[in-house]
């Protein structure tokens, strides 16, 4: 349940916001408290549409968590966050850390609200910036002067796509996005990605995406496995290959309940690129 004494007011100004943000109304589905009203009538708008939209988001959180620990623990220790959304608790750099303590993480997001709390709650930490810019202008984000001061791209860098290409059209070429970032880095560099499907018979995908027409970037896109296949290509995807979020390298379920069940609203791949 969403209901409304459960969920924080949100930052200073946050109900002044008048268009919702897919990052602010993701930090709500999450639980967290760096949103305002708009957003927080967003996240509850899709949470009636389609109830199982909580487990949608949590669950791409989960992988995130999963894979990144499995790219630190394959010898990435730096990471370009693309799409990062609001970094609160269990993001990419606490848990890189936790396997790497010195990894590097770059965050880059297009809402400048998200940036500034990514800001606000990175404090002073050495090693991790946010940067704001638009991931379909590769050469933009890669010589960002937040980017460059944390990241080598002489070595390895995890690039790092979780739950946000799909607000990239297909007159954008999401394809040719991800070429222009893995054009850019070195053999051995590694990419995440995790994408809405509408493959899933228990989750109602127009129900979710309906709404998100209020977005700037307008309604997010659905692709099958065959169009995320395309999206990868040239990448050497680890097992399990590419398959419903909750199935790569899942842990074991610790917990009963509405979110004991899988749920399996995004398809993910993590790869390395080859020499």
């Amino acid at each position: 349940m969403l209901d409304d004494h459960r969920w924080p007011i949100g930052p200073p100004g946050a109900a002044n916001f008048d268009i919702p943000s897919s990052a602010r109304v993701y930090d709500f589905l999450l639980g967290g408290t760096s949103h305002g009203a708009v957003d927080r009538v967003m996240g509850r708008d899709l949470a009636r549409a389609e109830p199982l939209v909580v487990s949608v988001v949590r669950e791409n959180r989960s992988f995130l968590r999963r894979a990144v620990t499995f790219l630190a623990r394959a010898g990435i220790d730096q990471f370009l966050d693309l799409g990062s959304g609001i970094p609160t608790m269990g993001n990419t750099h606490e848990v890189a850390r936790r396997v790497t303590p010195d990894a590097r993480v770059a965050y880059v997001d297009i809402d400048p609200v998200a940036v500034s709390h990514g800001e606000l709650l990175l404090g002073s930490a050495k090693g991790v910036t946010v940067t704001e810019a638009d991931l379909r202008t590769p050469e933009e984000v890669l010589g960002a002067r937040a980017v460059t001061d944390v990241l080598d791209f002489s070595r390895p860098v995890g690039v790092l796509m979780f739950s946000v290409l799909q607000h990239v059209s297909a007159a954008d070429d999401p394809a040719a996005v991800v070429a222009g970032y893995l054009s850019r880095v070195v053999p051995g560099s590694a990419l995440a990605v995790s994408h809405l499907t509408a493959d899933d018979p228990r989750i109602d995908m127009d129900a979710i995406l309906g709404p998100t027409r209020a977005y700037r970037s307008g309604r997010a896109t659905t692709r099958s496995a065959a169009e995320l296949a395309a999206l990868v290509e040239g990448v050497d995807l680890v097992e399990p290959g590419l398959v419903f979020a909750a199935q790569w390298r899942p842990e074991a379920r610790r917990h009963r309940g509405p979110l004991a069940e899988p749920c399996c609203g995004h398809r993910a791949a993590v790869g390395f690129l080859p020499a």
